[in-house]
């Protein structure tokens, strides 16, 4: 079964909004067997609208439409749905008295614009909307199901659980889909296709599909499969995935379900350390507190973060955490001589078990020919040992702090499995 989503509304052409719903829907649709194999914004406009709705009709088994369907003249998508149809707009009756119910419960007065969104498409099935006023609707073109529902997130959402993906599940016979995404930290995507190509080779002959994702810091590689064996299927991609891990060991730094929870370097050292009753402080000059945003943004994080300097001047540098003046006249604040002594001085002033220190140029500017922009230190220190490490990553100021920022959490990562528990 191949579903398509369309998402209806100038507010997202021109960008006023982010499109989330699509991304939801269509990881809920993955994950009963249906693949969605087309995704659209049109704008408000009839005519796009009616193309929009002819073209997918020829491609997909179901159109799931999102947007469109409130009580102000902006929002068209119900009468180019009766006119796609051919079918006149009628009053439901019992939609009608929901509306009224729910405006009475808030104490506001039912008026004409309101009471229009009872209209449905003659011959549809309903489907209710226990959060707005708008009502989903469900019909059959030909072959292909058309169900279109409000496009506000919570409402849309509510109508998908409690209705469409029901309705979709009782009345198909689907296969499983499933997905497994591998996480790496400090390897690019073409590193990576060179290592495993033979492996990749492989994976066309068992119907397994492989995606590369690449973002600032990491790659995560997705390992997809459809069938109508739900256990044999993920026996299969979960054994490939084994054998990648194998190949990729030493950047991989975790595992990832589909449409679960994102996995994230910081939820890994966070749950490390808080395993181990650990402790971490930081000394971040060019990420600007940015790894400590992404710790202290996780519940509970006041078990395991000491807390944080942002010493983003040579002076501030000196003063707080007592860095050899003479360092930055002899090979400067983006070196290894600082970013260890950063990391050893802020350990011992909030008495943590583990530091990191960063120090380097982000851009676009500070940089000289010997340090572009994009030369970053990196130092984390621990109870026996202290590491250091060089890293030349781009010329993008906001990447470059990305970057450091995983880098800086996966080697504290590596080093805290390196040490015995306790």
């Amino acid at each position: 079964m191949r579903a398509e989503i369309l998402t209806i509304g100038d507010e997202i052409l021109i960008g006023q909004i982010v499109n989330t719903n699509s991304v939801w829907m269509a990881q809920q649709l993955n994950l009963i067997g249906v693949k969605v194999a087309h995704m659209s914004t049109i704008a408000d406009d009839e005519k796009d609208i009616l193309n929009a709705f002819a073209e997918a009709s020829s491609r997909a088994d179901f159109v799931l439409i999102t947007g469109g369907l409130g009580p102000t003249r902006d929002d068209i998508t119900k009468t180019a749905l009766a006119k796609f149809f051919n079918v006149p707009l009628v009053r439901d009756e019992k939609t009608f008295r929901e509306i009224e119910e729910y405006f009475s419960k808030r104490g506001r007065q039912l008026n004409g614009i309101n009471a229009d969104q009872a209209l449905i498409l003659e011959g549809c099935s309903v489907l209710q909307n226990k959060q707005g006023t708008a009502p989903g609707l469900w019909m059959k073109y030909k072959n292909t199901v058309f169900v279109a529902m409000p496009g506000v997130p919570y409402e849309m959402k509510a109508i998908m659980t409690e209705s469409v993906l029901p309705r979709i599940k009782k009345e198909n016979e689907l296969p499983y889909i499933y997905h497994h995404t591998l996480l790496t930290q400090g390897i690019g995507e073409s590193e990576i296709a060179e290592m495993i190509s033979a492996w990749e080779d492989t994976l066309p002959a068992k119907n397994i599909k492989l995606a590369y994702l690449p973002q600032p810091g990491m790659v995560r590689l997705r390992l997809s499969a459809s069938g109508p064996n739900e256990t044999e299927l993920k026996q299969l991609v979960d054994t490939e995935l084994k054998v990648v891990h194998e190949k990729l060991a030493r950047f991989v730094f975790g595992l990832e379900n589909y449409a679960a929870e994102n996995v994230s370097l910081e939820k890994v050292v966070s749950g490390l350390l808080r395993e181990r009753k650990k402790t971490i402080s930081l000394a971040e000059s060019c990420t600007g507190g940015y790894i400590s945003s992404l710790i202290t943004a996780l519940p509970g994080a006041s078990e395991v973060f000491k807390g944080a300097i942002v010493p983003y001047t040579n002076k501030a540098k000196h003063e707080l955490l007592q860095v050899d003046e003479a360092l930055f006249t002899t090979v400067g604040a983006v070196s290894e001589e600082c970013v260890l002594q950063l990391a050893e001085h802020v350990k011992k002033v909030f008495h943590s078990d583990y530091a990191i220190s960063v120090s380097g140029i982000a851009g676009p500017t500070g940089a000289t020919a010997e340090k572009p922009v994009g030369t970053v230190w990196i130092a984390v220190a621990g109870k026996e040992k202290i590491v250091s490490k060089k890293y030349q990553f781009g010329d993008n100021r906001n990447r470059n702090i990305i970057s450091s920022a995983s880098a800086a959490l996966n080697m504290v990562r590596k080093m805290i499995l390196e040490d015995a528990p306790n």
